[in-house]
C-alpha cells in the first residue's frame, strides 16, 4: 500500500515565484509593475541593435583615422595658427621736439589690418631745412606674405633715431585671437598693452638751426664751395643750438624707402650723406693759432707783450746747400706784434717762432704742440651722442713715420706747418667749437650735449684763466682793430659784440684748393655761445670766406632773437 501519491496536475514553479515569498509580499507594488518579468528580446532586435552598433564605432574610427592620421598634419596647422593667434600691437615711437617744444619728428595714425604696412605709426619729419642729419631715420617692422611679422621693432638707422633709439621705440603688445572650424573671429583680447616710447626734448633751437642752414648753404654754393657745417653751442652748459651739414640727403625719402632717393644720395659727389658737422675731417689752419698761443704763454715761452718781427717770410738756412735756404711764408708782412695783435692779424711769422723757434727765441716744439691740442679735445673724440664721429688728427713724429715711411725724419719745418695748424693736421667742426668753447668760458672743455637741460659735463684744459683771458682779447682784437691787416673787420654788426678767428686752409698738391674757417663766441664781455664754421673747398683763386655767410647769419639773429644776444 503506498503512503503517498503524486497528482499529475502538479506543475513547476515559475521563476518571479521563487521570489514573491512571504518575506517580500509586504512591499510588492504591482503599479510599479514590480516583480514582473519583461518578455525576452527576439534575436531579431538584438541582430538590428548590433548592426546599428557597428555601424556607428566603424563611422568614429573612421573618423579619428581621418583626424588623426590622413589629416592630421593639416589640422594641426589650422590649430596652431587659427585656434588661438598671437597679434602684435605696435607701440608709437616718442616725438622729437625742439627746445621750444616744436615737433621735429611725429608719427601718422595708423589703420588697415595687421598684415600691411599701416598696421603702426609711419613716421614723418620735419620739412625745414637743416635737419636730415640731425634727426637721421628709422626702419619699420616687416611682414612676410602671410602678414606673419618677421621683424616687429622700429630701428633707428642714423642720427637721433638711432643714438636715442632705445628710448624712443616704446615697448610693442599683444593681442589674442579666438577663431572657430570656419575661420571666424569668436573673440580677441590685449593681452599686453603697447608703451608709447619717451619722448625727446633737445637742445636744438629750430629756428636757428634752419636759418643758419639756409643762409650759410647758399652762401658756400654761390662761392664755389663744395659743401660746409656749423655748429652753436652754449659754453657754460654745452648745450648744442644748432647743428647742420650742407648740403644734405632727404631723411624722409629714405625712411620711406624710396629707392630713387637713395641711389641719387649715395652717387652724389658732394656726398650729402656725410655729416660733416661731426664727421668730416678739415686742416684747420689759422684757427689752430688761439690753442698755441695759449700754450706758448702757460709754458713761458712768450709774455703777452712779447713783440716778434714779421717781414713776410721766416727763412731758415739750408745746412746741405746754403744757396737753397727753406723760406716759410706769412700772407703779408705785419711788422712787430705781440701776441693780441698776431692774432688778431693772424701771423704765421709770429707763430712760426711761438710754435718751433727760431734763433734766439725757443718755441714750444712739436711735443708740446701734441700735448696742447690734445688737452683742448684734438685727436680724440667729443663724447658727443650721434654717431659716426671722427677723432681727426694730430701731426706728430710718429705719425709721418706711419704715413710717409720713405721720408721719416722731422724736421723744423714741419714744426712751423703744423704750429699754423697745416700739415696733416685735420679736425672735426664739433671739436673746433668745443675748443672755442673752452676758451671762452675760462678752461672747461665741455663735452657737446644735444638734449635740453643737460647736466654740464667737462675737464680742465689747465691753463689759468688769465692767459686764456689774453687769447680772449686778441679775438675781438681782430673784430675792432683798424689795421688793414687784421682779419674780421666783417664782424662789426650792430647789436651784437663779436670775438672771432678766420682760418684758411690750403688743399691739394699744389694749394689749387682751400677750406675757409670761421670760429668765435659771443657776447665778448661775458661769452654764452661758441661757434664754428667751414666751409669746405673751393678754389683758391675766387674763395670767398666763410665770415660772408657768418655775418649774414648774425644780423638775421640781431633782428629776429634778441634772447640769443643777452
Amino acid at each position: 500500500m503506498r503512503l503517498f501519491h503524486r497528482s499529475r496536475s502538479t506543475r513547476d514553479i515559475a521563476p518571479d515565484e521563487i521570489f514573491l515569498d512571504s518575506s517580500n509580499l509586504p512591499g510588492h507594488n504591482i503599479v510599479q509593475f514590480e516583480g514582473r518579468v519583461v518578455q525576452e528580446l527576439s534575436h531579431r532586435t538584438l541582430l538590428v541593435v548590433g548592426l546599428v552598433f557597428g555601424i556607428v564605432t566603424i563611422a568614429f574610427a573612421f573618423r579619428a583615422l581621418s583626424l588623426e592620421v590622413i589629416d592630421g598634419s593639416s589640422y594641426a596647422e589650422i590649430s596652431r595658427n587659427n585656434t588661438l593667434d598671437r597679434t602684435v600691437v605696435f607701440g608709437t615711437r616718442g616725438l622729437i621736439l625742439d627746445r621750444h617744444g616744436h615737433e621735429l619728428a611725429w608719427n601718422e595714425v595708423p589703420s588697415g589690418d595687421a598684415a600691411s604696412s599701416a598696421a603702426y605709426s609711419r613716421r614723418t619729419y620735419t620739412q625745414l631745412p637743416g635737419f636730415a642729419h640731425i634727426l637721421g631715420f628709422i626702419q619699420y617692422p616687416k611682414a612676410d606674405s602671410k602678414g606673419n611679422w618677421w621683424r616687429e621693432e622700429f630701428i633707428g638707422k642714423s642720427g637721433v633715431e638711432l643714438a636715442f633709439n632705445d628710448a624712443l621705440r616704446g615697448l610693442n603688445g599683444s593681442s589674442m585671437v579666438e577663431t572657430d572650424a570656419h575661420m571666424s573671429v569668436q573673440r580677441e583680447n590685449i593681452v599686453a598693452p603697447p608703451q608709447h616710447g619717451t619722448d625727446l626734448t633737445l637742445s636744438i633751437d629750430a629756428d636757428v638751426q634752419t636759418t643758419l642752414h639756409k643762409i650759410l648753404a647758399e652762401k658756400a654754393r654761390v662761392q664755389g664751395y663744395r659743401g660746409g657745417a656749423a655748429i652753436i653751442m652754449d659754453v657754460q652748459t654745452g648745450e648744442i643750438i644748432a647743428l647742420t651739414s650742407f648740403p644734405e640727403y632727404d631723411n624722409q625719402a629714405f625712411n620711406d624707402g624710396s629707392v630713387a632717393a637713395v641711389r641719387s644720395a649715395l652717387s652724389d659727389k658732394r656726398t650729402p650723406m656725410l655729416d660733416r658737422a661731426i664727421s668730416g675731417q678739415y686742416t684747420p689752419g689759422s684757427i689752430m693759432k688761439l690753442i698755441f698761443g695759449a700754450a706758448a704763454l702757460n709754458e713761458g715761452i712768450i709774455s703777452p707783450e712779447k713783440k716778434i718781427l714779421s717781414v713776410g717770410a721766416l727763412t731758415l738756412p739750408n745746412p746741405y746747400d746754403p744757396s737753397k735756404p727753406s723760406i716759410f711764408r706769412d700772407w703779408t708782412v705785419h711788422g712787430w706784434v705781440n701776441l693780441r695783435e698776431a692774432i688778431a692779424v693772424s701771423s704765421d711769422e709770429y707763430f712760426y717762432v711761438v710754435g718751433g723757434g727760431y734763433k734766439d727765441q725757443r718755441g714750444l716744439g712739436i711735443t708740446k704742440l701734441d700735448e696742447y691740442a690734445r688737452r683742448f679735445g684734438l685727436g680724440s673724440t667729443t663724447g658727443f651722442i650721434l654717431p659716426g664721429e671722427a677723432a681727426g688728427i694730430i701731426p706728430t713724429p710718429d705719425w709721418k713715420t706711419r704715413v710717409f715711411p720713405n721720408d721719416p725724419i722731422w724736421r723744423t719745418g714741419d714744426t712751423y706747418h703744423t704750429s699754423i695748424g697745416q700739415y696733416g693736421f685735420q679736425i672735426t667742426p664739433i671739436q673746433a667749437v668745443q675748443y672755442v668753447a673752452a676758451i671762452a668760458n675760462g678752461g672747461k672743455l665741455l663735452t657737446p650735449q644735444l638734449t635740453a637741460s643737460s647736466s654740464p659735463q667737462w675737464t680742465s684744459v689747465g691753463i689759468p684763466d688769465e692767459y686764456l683771458q689774453v687769447i680772449r682779447e686778441g679775438m675781438r682784437l681782430a673784430v675792432t682793430s683798424d689795421r688793414r691787416d687784421a682779419t674780421l673787420n666783417l664782424y662789426q654788426i650792430p647789436g651784437i659784440q663779436l670775438s672771432g678767428k678766420s682760418g684758411t686752409a690750403q688743399l691739394g698738391a699744389n694749394n689749387e684748393w682751400v677750406n675757409s674757417w670761421n670760429i668765435g663766441f659771443w657776447p665778448s664781455d661775458n661769452p654764452r655761445y661758441a661757434f664754428s664754421v667751414v666751409f669746405e673747398q673751393a678754389p683758391s683763386a675766387t674763395a670767398i670766406g666763410a665770415g660772408h655767410g657768418v655775418r649774414a647769419f648774425f644780423e638775421w639773429l640781431v633782428a629776429e632773437h634778441p634772447e640769443y644776444l643777452e
